[in-house]
């Protein structure tokens, strides 16, 4: 999965995971590495890109689609999960069920793509719930 020609593969790995159209994946996989781009902190957005399809890893890079301003403003540092699948929803014009989805489906097809050690490390970083677990997974 990282060849410089792997998006194609990563968005259909995205679609078979959630049950969901591969468009709809497209767009969840966007709303989903740009939201967690957000929350990670320490540099891995760019260790992430790494790992990633040259075309997947410029959603961490790349600008903010164009939301109507919602998903300018990174959230506040202690926004939990529930706040991560509210801004995936929301960037990709999809319901809660299909942001939960496509969510867990991109965090699936990075674990693939990434070492457990990288992997840990960048889950360690995002947003734990009230029981302490990572969010969104």
């Amino acid at each position: 999965m990282t060849d410089g020609d792997g998006f194609p593969y990563f968005i259909d790995a995205v679609s078979r995971r959630s049950g969901l159209p591969t468009e709809q994946a497209a767009a969840l996989a966007r709303a989903v590495l740009q939201t967690m781009a957000e929350r990670v902190t320490g540099g891995a957005p760019d260790d992430l890109v790494g790992h990633l399809p040259n075309n997947v890893g410029g959603y961490l890079t790349g600008p903010a689609p164009a939301d109507g301003g919602a998903g300018a403003a990174p959230p506040p540092s202690d926004a939990g999960p529930a706040e991560f699948l509210r801004r995936v929803e929301q960037r990709a014009g999809v319901d809660p069920a299909a942001a939960r989805a496509g969510t867990g489906a991109v965090f699936a097809t990075l674990r693939e793509a990434m070492t457990v050690r990288e992997f840990r490390e960048m889950v360690a970083q995002l947003p734990r719930d009230e029981g302490g677990r990572p969010g969104p997974l």
